[in-house]
């Protein structure tokens, strides 16, 4: 990106310098894919005119007489605010960025094409129910009314692509394009390959203390989601495989491609992200009937993931079932979270085990053909075609896949010559994702939305859910394998068949609440059952629970609450970990010298909130993480360090749990010849973190702020991320102060040596059963993908203080709050 960026700059400069009209060309460059939304424009295949109708934010609610006719239009708008996008986004899908991106896509698109993301889309789209294929066939042919007519003015990123010869013509959109979407969220969102990967690594370096050390298990006294959950005993962290029976497994390799993918897909699911979900009933409201609030964290990124959408049936009836409100991805028919007239529902992620790794054993005699008991069968091969932008002829990967998955050796040099690994993944199989989205979208009660989370497969989510009658309640769906042994957290044997996947989680035996006498129901990525209680393996790695806990506190600080308190609630920036750690060091007689011992009473006198003003928060955030690093970082190594330490609540946790034992042996620094103390090691923790502020923010302690640290910047995915300024300048906006941090209700968090934040809240909504019209709603950026447009970055401001935009519902609402209306005619 950085070779791209400098040759966009150059002929960039030159353009804007060497013409007189340079400027005035600028601005028609950037304003002129700019798209109409007032007046009438007309879109073929019609059956009747179509409204769509934006308010001051640029929100558009669609109002037609079918679900073709609105499906149809839904597209065309999509495609009209955030088509470069969209195509970003299918090349993602289809691994093919290189084609526009040159070889330093290359790598990604190898994974990708290995993986065959687009493979099992084109298997799906076949498979889906004829009105399913319907729906995504009429988004597509309004996606193609919109672009196919205006290929030269679709995006600023085209012309400044085309600036260096990468020239592009729109493809039609098709189904397998919106499918290939869904692989592509799952792949982010539906495994715990991360932590997998992290604990084998440190497994490797230290064996499994260290392991244990660094990545303890669920804390006993945080939240569990749902407590009632009961079923045979087993053992909640199962032994982990000998170390005899584990070939070395290239897991530094693995783990390095693995984040690259995660990147290219712009969601960064990081350690440190986290999502919440909280539903009240109405006994707990102001209001007397349910209220329920949502705010997952993804990537950090410009154009916003989401896009806020209303779609609504002019007459609602079976002809045509859809009325609802919220937020949509471009590319993607329907609403993905939100409410109709009767229900509300949100979702985080289960963090579900869903990906494992076999080790394969080749036959000596045809590298094609892999032993499973005791004879060998052939692998499926096929050659992916890679076209690199820059290279005459196109790069070929030969992929096998085996009875486990694809070979993933055959995609890095690194892994040539170790171990085969096939990746199993429950993504791979044909699912029903989309079916599941437009019944979702069409439920009327806890019934029926039960019934449509029978076909959300992949990723797994908890959802909360709440209606008009007063019902709350809470479903994990999801295809998540039961396997004949073990829990796929180390690579194991693929020829032995002890540990194949032997099917799914009955839906009817998934985790599920209805109505809990509590009152409320909170999910924030953490356990969802206590393993030792429930029958079956749902996964080991969860976010740790201080923000479940946090928001627990908060629900049962008040008798009622109302939106406002729950707006509140997503803005909370206090920590938890901060308590406990700040409390275990009020017993410590430490030798300090006066700028830390300054700094330890700027952490006592704190109120524990990370708002961008606070000097205690900049302290403590420094220094826990030197602290964490003090204490393993001589075990781990520093490579490992910077993947595993202080970069996820686990982190955390097992600071915590040292912390409380002065005897432990990981404070001793086993690359020194004495032996440390707890009390030496958190002194000079404390002495670093203070030289390390001074270096960041100046020697003048009083002026320390916790924003001039914790800074965020919304990038574009691909020239945002050039290196050059003149480029990202156009595309990114930021850097920005940012309040938050990892573990907190507010979780914006991301690098943990730099503290650039990565994540955050993508989509802050608060539903009001008792009045829709009284729901709030808010994403990161603007509801626009166009550079300069008014709606590009004017959510920023907002979402960055804690504020919501109106979510309007009614027809008489969303009039009274019209700024543009377009007609779409036949």
């Amino acid at each position: 990106m950085k070779l791209l960026g400098k040759a966009l700059a150059a002929l960039l400069a030159l353009v804007l310098i060497a013409s007189g009209i340079g400027a005035a060309s600028f601005f028609y460059t950037t304003r002129r894919p700019f798209p109409q939304t007032s007046g009438s424009l007309r879109l073929p295949g019609l059956t009747s005119n179509v409204e769509v109708i934006r308010d001051a934010w640029g929100v558009p609610h669609i109002y037609a007489d079918t679900p073709d006719d609105l499906f149809r239009a839904q597209g065309f708008v999509h495609a009209q605010d955030r088509f470069f996008q969209m195509e970003f986004w299918r090349r993602i899908g289809q691994g093919r960025l290189a084609e526009l991106f040159g070889a330093g896509a290359l790598e990604q698109d190898k994974f990708i094409r290995t993986l065959g993301w687009y493979r099992v889309a084109e298997a799906e789209v076949q498979m889906l129910d004829p009105d399913v294929r319907r729906v995504l066939q009429s988004y597509a042919d309004g996606v193609n009314a919109y672009i196919l007519p205006n290929a030269d003015r679709l995006g600023a990123e085209f012309s400044v692509l085309g600036l260096i010869g990468r020239r592009w013509s729109p493809e039609p959109w098709t189904p397998v394009n919106t499918v290939t979407w869904g692989k592509a969220m799952s792949y982010n969102l539906g495994g715990n390959m991360d932590q997998e990967l992290a604990r084998l690594r440190l497994i490797e370096r230290g064996g499994e203390a260290l392991a244990e050390a660094v990545i303890p298990s669920y804390p006993e006294d945080m939240p569990v989601i749902v407590r009632s959950a009961r079923g045979a005993s087993q053992d909640a962290t199962p032994p982990f495989p000998a170390a005899g029976a584990r070939p070395s497994s290239a897991a530094d390799e693995l783990y390095r491609i693995h984040k690259a993918v995660q990147r290219a897909i712009g969601l960064a699911h990081d350690p440190g992200i986290g999502s919440n979900n909280w539903v009240v009933a109405g006994a707990r409201t102001t209001t007397g009937r349910p209220l329920l609030a949502n705010d997952p964290h993804l990537g950090i990124q410009m154009p916003s993931i989401w896009y806020i959408n209303g779609l609504h049936c002019r007459v609602v009836n079976d002809a045509c079932p859809y009325d609802v409100v919220g937020v949509t991805f471009p590319g993607v028919p329907g609403v993905v979270l939100g409410h109709n007239a009767r229900i509300a529902w949100g979702v985080t992620n289960a963090e579900p085990d869903t990906q494992d790794l076999f080790i394969e054993r080749p036959n000596p005699d045809n590298p094609d053909e892999f032993e499973f008991q005791g004879k060998f069968e052939p692998a499926r091969i096929r050659e992916e075609r890679i076209v690199v932008s820059g290279q005459a002829e196109p790069v070929v990967l030969r992929v096998r896949e085996t009875r486990h998955g694809p070979i993933l050796n055959d995609v890095l040099d690194e892994l040539k010559g170790r171990e085969l690994l096939a990746l199993q993944w429950a993504a791979l199989r044909p699912g029903q994702l989309f079916k599941a989205v437009l019944l979702i979208n069409r439920a009327q009660n806890w019934a029926q939305f039960r019934q449509a989370l029978r076909y959300w497969d992949t990723p797994a989510q908890n959802f909360v859910y709440a209606d008009v009658d007063g019902n709350i309640g809470y479903q994990l769906p999801g295809n998540i394998p039961v396997r004949r042994k073990g829990d796929g957290r180390a690579p194991v044997p693929g020829w032995t068949g002890e540990h194949e996947w032997v099917g799914s989680i009955p839906f009817d035996e998934l985790p599920s609440v209805f109505n809990p006498s509590e009152g409320y129901i909170v999910t924030a990525n953490n356990a969802i059952v206590d393993a030792r209680h429930y029958p079956y393996w749902i996964a080991r790695d969860w976010d740790y629970g201080y923000r479940a806990k946090r928001i627990e506190q908060m629900i049962l600080a008040k008798d009622k609450l109302s939106v406002e308190d729950m707006r509140a609630m997503h803005f909370d920036a206090y920590s938890l970990f901060a308590d406990e750690v700040l409390a275990a060091l009020e017993g410590m007689t430490l030798a300090l010298d006066a700028g830390p011992s300054e700094a330890r009473s700027m952490m006592a006198q704190w109120d524990r909130a990370c708002n961008v003003e606070s000097t205690g928060c900049a302290v403590f955030e420094v220094f826990w993480r030197e602290l964490s690093r003090a204490v393993f970082a001589d075990d781990v190594g520093e490579s490992l360090a910077g993947d595993v330490l202080a970069d996820g609540t686990h982190a955390q946790i097992a600071l915590r749990n040292i912390l409380a034992d002065p005897d432990a042996a990981w404070w001793d620094d086993v690359t020194t010849p004495e032996r440390e103390t707890r009390e030496q090691v958190v002194a000079r923790a404390l002495a670093r973190a203070v030289r390390i502020l001074e270096a960041r923010l100046g020697r003048d302690r009083a002026r320390w702020r916790w924003g001039d640290l914790h800074r965020v910047t919304f990038a574009n995915q691909t020239l945002g991320r050039s290196g050059i300024a003149l480029i990202e300048g156009i595309f990114n906006r930021g850097p920005f102060a940012a309040p938050g941090s990892m573990g907190l209700v507010n979780a914006v968090s991301g690098d943990p040596q730099h503290f650039t934040v990565r994540s955050g809240p993508s989509w802050r909504a608060i539903y009001d059963v008792s009045n829709w019209d009284r729901s709030l709603g808010i994403h990161t950026t603007g509801q626009s993908g166009h550079a300069y447009h008014p709606h590009y970055d004017d959510m920023i401001p907002l979402w960055l203080k804690g504020e919501n935009l109106p979510l309007p519902w009614s027809r008489q609402v969303v009039e009274r709050n019209a700024r543009e209306t377009l007609t779409l005619t036949p």
